[in-house]
């Protein structure tokens, strides 16, 4: 019988790292720790070997198609499939409050629309049984959302994942064309881009849930709470 497979995203510090370190732990199989930077993943790595834990390294940038294509390449070649997936990659604004046009695509990109690649190329290699988390924060709230029309559209029965997609673009778009209200977001539109793709992905998520109920695979959005981490700072 095959070792059973697990994948973190953006495991080289923070949040992924620490899961990847409890997963080498306590998972009866084997670990992959994933990250963009290539050098500070595998530095990750032999901080993880000096405890005496093994994971896997692969590199892996969730925004590149190609990259997700080649990890996906990889784990269906050497392991058949995965078991687990933590969908953990993300970064939140910077010490601004407000964004340009293009740093707030970047937050977006990276938070929310690399899950549909990861949905794309990953998700089918899961085996069935298996489970995936995507690792979400307060601010995936529906309540982060202020702009009436995008409230009911986006908690209708009928939610598709084209209505979600049209949400991040209506977004993005005011930003670009500066036409953004800060009232259409909670706390007058601070850090506007993070709520609205940690918005998206709360709500992708039930859409692939049930997409994937029928193989008996577990999808879930996680709040781990406010964890002290590079990304948050001190």
């Amino acid at each position: 019988m095959s070792s059973k497979v697990a994948v973190v995203t953006g495991a080289n510090k923070g949040i992924g790292f620490s899961i990847v370190k409890g997963l080498c732990q306590r998972f009866d199989g084997i670990v992959y720790l994933t990250s963009r930077d290539e050098a500070r993943g595998h530095t990750a790595v032999a901080e993880l070997n000096k405890l005496g834990l093994k994971p896997e390294y692969h590199q892996l940038d969730v925004t590149d198609r190609r990259s997700v294509a080649a990890l996906a390449d990889h784990l269906r070649q050497r392991h058949g499939g995965l078991d687990l997936l933590v969908n953990n990659a993300a970064v939140a604004n910077s010490v601004d409050l407000y964004n340009s046009y293009e740093e707030n695509e970047e937050i977006v990109r990276i938070n929310y629309k690399s899950i549909l690649l990861m949905q794309e190329f990953i998700f089918p290699l899961v085996r069935d049984g298996g489970r995936i988390v995507n690792i979400s924060s307060d601010c995936g709230h529906l309540s982060n959302v202020k702009n009436k029309y995008w409230i009911e559209r986006l908690s209708s029965k009928d939610l598709t994942i084209k209505d979600i997609n049209e949400f991040v673009e209506w977004f993005l778009d005011s930003c670009k064309n500066e036409t953004f209200k800060r009232e259409d977001i909670a706390d007058e539109g601070t850090v506007a881009a993070y709520r609205v793709a940690k918005v998206a992905l709360s709500a992708a998520t039930m859409l692939q849930q049930k997409e994937l109920e029928e193989r008996n695979i577990s999808i879930n959005s996680l709040h781990p709470g406010l964890v002290r981490t590079d990304m948050t700072g001190s």
